[in-house]
């Protein structure tokens, strides 16, 4: 079988050379395709519930709401676990299905089980999922800002900026392919307050709902048909939509002897704002954030560009003075993580061709040697992007070109060997008859140990494919793709390689091995031969050696993973539970201008309490804060490292009374949410019925 597969490489070379190229073409393609990010996305296929409740505490949500909607979604399909929380007005159930599950099918099951469960649920509440994107969805920030003014002039409000991000950003930013939701928080949403006066409805003899149905009866448009006249169409309508104060004030709510009483007549008609369960601020003010969920599956670099083109397209039409300010962009992490893969990458082939250059000896056989790098890196993104997998740090930069080009080398060190062998013997160059028939001996030579010692290597990254949970998913990716990668490299070596020998090397070839290997063969030949007269004592001192090894091992540290530097930092700052949203809102005020004073840090902000939809839901009491930092040329010290200024920090934020802090990264904590329900890297969970119990097992 392999020599018929040698015979047809080395026959057909021209066509199988087309055949590379189309595959490389393929490869290109594909590249363009394929999802990047900077770590792999590690969550599971999970679909949040909310549930908005307003005026629920947080027992009345657990036994009113929470338990109805996670006994309807029991027994379903796939399912492997669902947890919940009951906070005050919100119910949020955290649905988690078996790895490999497709969103959509889990979306379907649980709208069913949504529309059945709407009938036992208190009227007026209304479940609704929450947007399809996983820990790395969270790709783009901004906030909504005033302009300083001329000193006196007036600024806009925060109910203001609120309308602005809800009616002039977010549903242009929706629009974009690979966005899956717009969440905003901070400022307050514009409402039409009514608030009626009891002396003067009793004094008319007007109740509470007399005037609600007055405002539903006349907040409303009908239609009346059409008519015909003289050979045309007319539509009839009846316009009764309020579009201001003033049209509230207007509608009548009853007759009093004879007279209507309007709206203003019983009650104060004003601009109000929502009671908020969250707030935004930026170095120490506060402001309205706005971040985009990417759909799942997308490409974040991608998607990440669009949203900031749009974002400057979109800050040309804001009223004057106002300014949507990108506060975090996940293509910034995403370039760095590239830069740093293509660094790696590249001056490792670099250095591979120089190696096989010099020990070759010849240039044509070093560049034929060195094309299986990019090709099957070509042939593995292929792969990745027909199994779905992200290129990462982990994924791209496990790729080892040592052993990628290990087999091409053997078969074409070989060749070249033969050939020169061959010419030094008839002392002439040899035709291409004569090329191929000792390319295919020397290749056949070779290839089964070659190939072999390929499949040993790829034999070692199996067992990772049969990782599950975490591991898996943080895995599995950069296991198929150095397994794609060398199942290329070996299909290569077989099947192009032999066939690029004869076609390109038909020049003199140099019959002396390279100066390199002439002098490591001096050095090794007495090394070997001393090791092949003490074989005892070599036996006992690998062994020696292999003991000292694991000893050392034994002593060792151990971690998942190294952490991933995203540049910034995230902290998780916690109050006194029952902290109202204002007073935490002043202390961050005060938190952040403090952490502002660190010169190493460009600009802070933060979320508090729970945004509109609730991805993440928080008490007023818990913030999560986003420290940016300069890049590092601009630090008084660049050589200082990143953990001394978070211990310099964290030391410094506790003398600030009243807060607890976490200190994590963005990525990272929202990792942690999303998995476990908790921010920090370890927690702890303690179920039971009694609360007492379980606060004294907590303590």
């Amino acid at each position: 079988m392999l020599d018929h597969l040698l015979r047809f490489a080395i026959k057909q070379r021209v066509f199988l050379i087309f055949v590379t190229l189309a595959m490389a073409a393929l490869g290109a393609y594909n590249f363009e395709r394929l999802p990047i990010d900077a770590v792999p996305d590690i969550t599971n296929v999970q679909v949040q519930i909310n549930t908005e409740a307003p005026g629920y505490t947080p027992l009345e949500v657990e036994q009113r709401i929470t338990f109805l909607v996670e006994t309807a979604i029991a027994g379903l399909p796939k399912l492997n676990y669902t947890r919940s929380i009951s906070r005050y007005g919100l119910s949020q159930v955290t649905v988690v299905f078996e790895d490999a599950t497709d969103i959509y099918f889990a979306r379907q099951l649980i709208n069913t089980r949504i529309q059945e469960v709407k009938e036992q649920l208190p009227p007026g509440l209304e479940p609704i999922m929450g947007p399809i994107a996983t820990g790395l969805g969270e790709i783009f920030m901004w906030s909504v800002e005033a302009a300083p003014g001329p000193p006196g002039a007036p600024r806009a409000t925060p109910t203001e900026l609120r309308t602005i991000q809800d009616w002039i950003i977010k549903p242009q930013l929706r629009t974009l392919p690979g966005v899956a939701e717009v969440n905003s928080i901070g400022g307050y949403v514009k409402q039409f307050h009514v608030t009626p006066d009891p002396e003067k409805l009793i004094s008319y003899g007007i109740d509470f709902p007399t005037v609600l149905k007055a405002l539903m009866s006349n907040n409303s448009n009908a239609g009346a048909g059409y008519i015909e006249h003289v050979g045309e169409q007319y539509l009839i309508r009846s316009p009764g939509q309020v579009s201001g104060l003033d049209d509230i004030r207007s509608i009548v709510v009853g007759v009093h002897q004879g007279v209507p009483i309007h709206i203003d007549d019983v009650a104060e008609v004003l601009l109000g704002r929502e009671l908020r369960t969250g707030a935004a601020t930026r170095n120490g003010e506060e402001t309205v954030l706005g971040t985009v969920f990417m759909l799942q599956g997308e490409n974040s670099r991608t998607v990440a560009e669009r949203v900031e083109a749009k974002m400057a397209e979109i800050n040309r039409t804001l009223p004057e003075g106002i300014e949507a300010r990108t506060v975090y962009n996940r293509t910034k992490l995403v370039n760095e993580t590239l830069q740093t893969v293509r660094d790696n990458l590249l001056e490792g082939a670099l250095l591979v061709i120089l190696i096989l250059f010099l020990l070759l000896g010849n240039f044509r056989a070093a560049l034929i040697t060195a094309l299986v790098i990019p090709l099957s890196m070509l042939f593995a993104v292929t792969g990745m992007v027909e199994r779905g997998i992200s290129g990462n740090l982990l994924s791209l930069g496990a790729i080892d070109f040592g052993i990628i080009v290990d087999g091409t080398v053997i078969i074409v060190e070989n060749c070249i060997r033969r050939l020169a062998e061959e010419q030094r013997k008839l002392g002439r160059l040899l035709s291409r008859e004569e090329r191929s028939e000792l390319v295919f001996r020397a290749s056949r030579e070779v290839s089964r140990p070659s190939i072999f010692g390929v499949l040993i290597i790829m034999i070692v990254y199996l067992p990772i494919l049969t990782l599950t949970g975490v591991e898996g998913k943080m895995f599995q990716p950069m296991a198929f793709t150095v397994l794609a990668a060398l199942t290329g490299a070996m299909i290569l070596s077989i099947l192009l390689i032999p066939g690029l020998v004869v076609q390109c090397i038909s020049s003199r070839v140099a019959d002396k091995e390279s100066l390199i290997v002439r002098w490591a063969e001096k050095i090794y030949a007495p090394i070997l031969d001393f090791v092949l007269r003490t074989r005892a004592p070599m036996i006992l001192l690998a062994v020696v050696l292999v003991g000292l090894g694991l000893l050392l091992m034994a002593r060792m540290g151990s971690e998942f993973l190294p952490t991933l530097d995203e540049k910034d930092m995230a902290v998780h700052a916690l109050r006194i539970p029952g902290t109202s949203l204002q007073q935490a809102v002043e202390m961050q005020h005060v938190l952040e201008k403090k952490i502002g004073e660190f010169p190493e840090v460009d600009y802070v902000f933060a979320k508090i309490g729970t945004a509109e939809i609730a991805t993440d839901p928080m008490p007023p009491s818990v913030a999560d804060v986003f420290i940016i930092l300069k890049p590092r040329s601009q630090w008084p010290n660049p050589g200082r490292a990143k953990a001394a200024v978070v211990k310099n920090l964290a030391d410094y934020l506790k003398g600030i009374p009243g807060n607890k802090y976490e200190f994590t990264q963005p990525i990272a904590m929202r990792f942690n949410e999303l998995i476990a329900g908790v921010r920090s890297d370890v927690g702890v969970k303690i179920f039971g019925d009694d609360m007492e119990e379980l606060v004294h097992a907590a303590e």
